[in-house]
């Protein structure tokens, strides 16, 4: 007996507003629906109505809940985007008179926080997103609020691809429920509904959804109550052995005119293909052979939807009454095949599996060409779910009264299909084909912390209930009792933990507790295969970009990518092509396998390289909506690795801003990040020299309009946005700190624009940067991610960090990475250093270098006792350098910009006069021809007393990268006097050193330990003094004072000629003096040493 819907309360009649009865299946299953809150499920024909359930099942939660559903919180689940969407074009209208928000969560749609559905009811998604969602369920509250669980076409859970997932979706769910329950304060369940195509089985479905009360309430109907009665006839055409799966597919093109015209009856056919290609050959095919009477306004009518056409290929088609449709169409074409098919104006619309899944068009045929596709590059045939969800397309009840069903197949198979037909099979659990990822998932949820714990998750999926029942199916004996397949299923789950354990993602005591490692939670958090985990598992820590685009190209994510045969011409034509733009990392050889056409599309989306063909851009969109997660998870594994891996770490960094992004680091296209700027005004831009923002700042609002050809005020819009996004300032600057093995460095990291945005009240929208700093040997000195609300109080941040001295070399390279946008990113060097440099096997004698500070600068900064130098990048080329080159890891150089450099005076420090020496040797031996070797040639010609010039200070000393620089402060000493000291200079005992504004060099008989020139501005330094005795008052230094400091025998009276000839002359005798803002006669004593020469 049927059951009027005047059953429902008034308020909800609305729902039903399009028949006054419900239907026989309907009708069966409306008391335990509506009056009941147990859980349920149906299996029923396709086409039976059963979407009616879960709309009773809702009204039968507000029914129970306050007028402002305030508190209602429904999830409906499907496992195809196509399905969700038009569910969500359903009910939104439907449920939108009730005051009922809809919110669609699948990778299409933008909503990817639990934030963003908090003020909606009723939830559609996918099992894929709802996983994603959920893994972090104990953390959200949201998440408890939810009442109702609805799950559309359950059967596919023996799906190999999508049925795992959907399997640990309901299952945790089911945990949670169980959760929420045994809370004191809740004391309440989530409520399960699904629905299922015809199946042997649906009682196992029950027996898995139970909960304290039972098994769930189950219904099960046959084909015999199905509201449009179907024929089925199963065809068979012969296929010889040497035939291909490819070669028979085509043969069946020239049967479908017959086919069509046989039973069709005149009414819509629908054809599925196994692929794309399958699908516009047919279609072709078709075209020509067959010829369908139609009257004018038919005609007409099909002349206006070829109008609407992009495709000029499918334009042509329309005209003869025949059409496509497939993902890889536009999508305003898709929407009008539909259309005309719906309506009844196509004849005949061939098609891929899309629609099989849940699509509404009517159609009173439908035919499935061929019972084999193509997987993952393997030609396999349909399941049996596949064949009755094509079938199940044919005979809709509000669209049509009969309808039939064609399977054309191999003369071989027949038989099979035809009793396929009259039975369908048992479906069974691929959880354990994925137990890998959804065990980890568990382990990180802490709903599974030990072996036992394991194994009580383990009962509660639908696998634990068909092991149970067939344990052959999973590779167990047959003669197994129940404990027997229970220790069978924790071997499994042992196996698989180790199997976790073995690359880090889980650690395992020997009581076998389990805890999730970071890595473990990040392949959770972003969903992450076990396979692309291993992959990454064997990075080195130096690869670059293009070897970690490479790298995730292989992710087992993009596995149903697939390579066909009319895209390799576009995409080889992207790799390499003299004659156009192609790619920035070309591939060696042609483009033959579906890696490389990953690796093709990823970069040819970041380089702005428009893709013509609808179908690489489909696949484009859905490479990027995997490949931003898997390369976020990347970067943050590479962050929690040892600390020895910069490159890749930077590298991946920047990449995964290039996915998000859509561009590559140094994209010139800058502007596509900013809204309503598309590839062509970007472009604009580009041409015009706007290629930073920058740029786009300093250009006046107008010139912009005129660029974009746009009106006002479309420049002021673009300047604003660009005025809204945050800018940054990096400085660096080396503390007084002297070690010969670490290095301390103050890093601040200042908002540019922080007034600005804090006036204008701007919303950072959770962007942030990552400070990165490292070394010469590959080492993470620094991770450190700073959100934009970290700068909301001050505009700065700044931290100290110690930094060991790294062995291949001194420099550091630090950067600063947007998460989001190309274009703010700051890479810079800076020079560190450490007192006591190497100088082959010696130590050479300690320099305090002081700070320089600025965005990108690339000067250097030392400290001597004598003063302050700095080098900028001016200077540098003016510089001899004999040291040995170092091999630094270099970060990328694009994004800089200058700073303010900003001396500071390091505190005093002894000095020492030692290997200084030996040095200036080596130093000597590498100049050609240096100012002192022309003194030297001078003197040796002339023997003429040098005559001191006097230099005046230059505002910035040239120098080697090795000593360092100094400012000239000590006073000028003039030795040209006669009174004061002859001397000449001895070739064989002393050698010479210069920097390159003015000479200087240190010469001495004795060890003075390490001391440091005070770079008096003298010329030239005796060797010995020689001819008349200088008169100590004559001298300007003390040198009484001088040889008490460096405890000499104080029972001599010393002279200069006697103390530099005589008493100098142990080797382990050193001289320290202390530096200040004065020179003290110490150090012009040593300003006259250095400067002499």
């Amino acid at each position: 007996m049927l059951r009027s819907v005047t059953e429902i309360p008034a308020t909800f009649r609305c729902i039903f507003n399009g028949f006054p009865y419900f239907n026989y299946v309907q009708s069966k299953a409306l008391d335990d629906v509506l009056y009941t809150n147990k859980n349920f499920v149906a299996s029923a024909p396709t086409g039976s109505g059963k979407t009616v359930l879960f709309e009773l099942a809702i009204i039968r939660l507000l029914m129970e809940s306050t007028e402002h559903w305030q508190n209602v919180k429904v999830v409906y689940m499907a496992p195809i985007k196509a399905l969700c969407n038009q569910q969500y074009q359903n009910w939104k209208q439907r449920f939108g008179y009730l005051g009922l928000n809809c919110k669609e969560l699948t990778g299409d749609t933008e909503v990817d926080d639990i934030v963003e559905i908090q003020n909606c009811h009723l939830i559609l998604t996918t099992p894929e997103k709802w996983d994603s969602m959920t893994r972090k369920w104990k953390d959200s509250c949201l998440l408890r609020l939810i009442q109702l669980f609805l799950i559309d076409e359950v059967h596919v859970v023996k799906d190999t691809q999508r049925g795992a997932t959907l399997e640990a979706v309901i299952s945790r769910m089911k945990a949670m429920s169980t959760c929420l329950f045994n809370d004191q304060s809740q004391r309440r369940r989530t409520r399960f509904v699904a629905v299922s195509a015809t199946i042997p089985n649906i009682s196992d479905i029950a027996c898995w959804l139970s909960d304290s009360e039972g098994p769930a309430t189950c219904l099960k109907m046959d084909e015999s109550h199905r509201p449009v009665q179907l024929r089925k006839v199963v065809l068979g055409f012969p296929c010889s052995s040497h035939q291909t799966e490819f070669k028979f597919d085509i043969s069946l093109n020239y049967k479908m005119a017959n086919i069509i015209q046989t039973y069709s009856d005149q009414k819509p056919s629908l054809v599925f293909c196994s692929t794309r290609k399958g699908v516009q050959q047919s279609a072709e095919v078709l075209a020509k052979d067959a010829r369908f009477i139609m009257s004018i306004d038919h005609k007409k009518r099909l002349m206006k939807y070829a109008d609407a056409l992009v495709d000029s290929k499918l334009r042509v088609l329309v005209m003869h009454g025949v059409a496509y449709h497939h993902a890889g169409i536009d999508g305003s074409d898709r929407k009008v095949i539909e259309d005309a098919f719906t309506k009844g104006d196509l004849p005949v619309l061939f098609t891929t599996t899309t629609l099989a899944m849940g699509m509404n068009l009517p159609a009173h045929l439908v035919v499935i060409k061929s019972t084999a596709h193509y997987v993952q590059g393997t030609c396999e045939d349909y399941s049996e779910a596949d064949i009755l969800q094509m079938i199940g397309r044919a005979g809709r009840p509000q669209f049509d009264t009969s309808a039939t069903a064609v399977i054309m197949t191999k003369i071989q198979t027949k038989d099979k299909y035809i009793k396929f037909l009259n039975g369908t099979k048992t479906i069974e659990s691929s959880l354990h084909l994925n137990l890998l990822e959804h065990l980890n998932a568990e382990i990180v949820l802490h709903t599974i912390s030990n072996v036992k714990m394991a194994l009580d998750w383990i009962r509660s999926t639908f696998l634990y209930v068909r092991v149970i029942k067939n344990p052959t199916h999973y590779g167990f004996p047959s003669e197994l009792s129940k404990p027997g397949i229970e220790a069978k299923l924790q071997d499994l789950c042992l196996k698989n933990l180790k199997a976790l354990s073995g690359v880090g993602l889980i650690t395992m005591d020997k009581d076998i507790n389990i805890n999730p490692t970071e890595t473990g939670k990040l392949m959770a958090r972003y969903s992450v295969a076990f396979d692309t985990i291993q992959h990454f598992t064997k990075i080195s820590g130096l690869e670059s970009l293009s070897e970690l685009v490479s790298m995730i190209s292989k992710s087992q994510e993009f596995r149903d990518i697939q390579l066909r045969v009319n895209e390799k011409r576009i995409l080889n034509t992207l790799n390499k092509d003299k004659n156009r733009t192609t790619i920035r990392f070309p591939m060696e050889g042609k483009v033959k396998n579906s890696e490389m056409k990953v690796n093709c599309l990823i970069q040819a989306q970041l380089g702005c390289i428009p893709i013509q063909d609808f179908g690489l851009s489909q696949d484009t969109s859905k490479i990027f909506k995997n490949g931003v997660r898997v390369s976020k998870y990347l970067a943050e594994f590479l962050s929690h690795l040892p600390r020895n891996n910069f490159a890749a770490l930077i590298n991946a960094l920047t990449l995964a801003k290039c996915f998000r992004a859509k561009l590559w680091e140094n994209s010139p296209y800058i502007l596509r990040q900013l809204d309503k700027i598309g590839l062509s005004l970007a472009t604009a831009m580009v041409n015009a020299g706007l290629t930073t923002f920058r740029k786009i700042e300093q250009t006046n609002p107008r010139e912009l309009e005129l660029i974009a050809n746009r009106h006002p005020p479309f420049g002021n819009q673009i300047r604003e946005s660009v005025f809204a996004l945050p800018k940054y300032d990096l400085q660096l600057e080396q503390l007084p700190v002297y070690s010969t093995s670490a290095a301390e460095i103050s890093v601040t990291v200042n908002m540019k624009n922080f007034d600005q945005l804090i006036a204008k009240n701007t919303s950072l929208c959770g962007h942030y940067v990552t400070l990165i700093l490292g070394d010469c040997d590959n080492n993470v000195l620094l991770f450190q991610t700073l959100f934009d609300s970290v700068f909301l109080k001050s505009g700065t941040w700044s931290r100290k960090i110690s930094i060991a001295r790294a062995a291949k070399g001194e420099e550091i390279s630090t950067s600063l990475i947007s998460s989001k946008y190309v274009g703010l990113d700051i890479h810079q060097r800076f020079s560190t250093f450490y007192p006591g440099k190497p100088c082959g096997d010696e130590i050479c004698g300690p320099e305090s270098p002081l700070t320089i500070t600025g965005k990108g600068s690339s000067s250097t900064v030392y400290e001597s006792p004598s003063g302050i130098g700095v080098i900028s990048k001016e200077h540098r080329g003016q510089v001899t350098t004999p040291t040995k080159k170092t091999n630094c890891t270099n970060a990328p150089d694009e994004g800089k910009a200058g700073g303010q450099v900003v001396l500071k005076r390091t505190e005093k420090s002894g000095l020492h006069f030692s290997s200084y020496l030996r040095d200036l040797v080596s130093r000597n031996e590498s100049l050609m021809e240096t100012p002192v070797k022309r003194l030297k040639m001078r003197m040796h010609l002339g023997n003429e007393t040098a005559r001191v010039q006097q230099c005046p200070q230059p505002a910035v000393l040239g120098c080697d990268q090795k000593h360092g620089y100094a400012e000239i402060r000590s006073r000028i000493v003039d030795f040209s006097d006669g009174n004061r000291a002859r001397h000449t200079f001895n070739s064989e005992s002393y050698q010479s050193h210069q920097t390159s504004v003015c000479p200087t060099t240190v010469i001495t008989k004795g060890d003075f330990g390490n001391v440091t020139p005070c770079a008096a501005p003298v010329t030239a330094w005796p060797s010995v003094f020689t001819g008349d005795e200088v008169a100590q008052d004559d001298f300007p230094i003390d040198i009484m004072g001088l040889a008490s400091t460096m405890n000499l025998p104080q029972n001599v009276c010393y002279t200069p000629q006697n103390f530099f000839k005589n008493k100098i002359s142990e080797e382990e005798s050193s001289l320290s003096f202390l530096g200040d803002d004065d020179c003290t006669e110490s150090e012009d004593c040593l300003g006259i040493f250095d400067g002499l020469f």
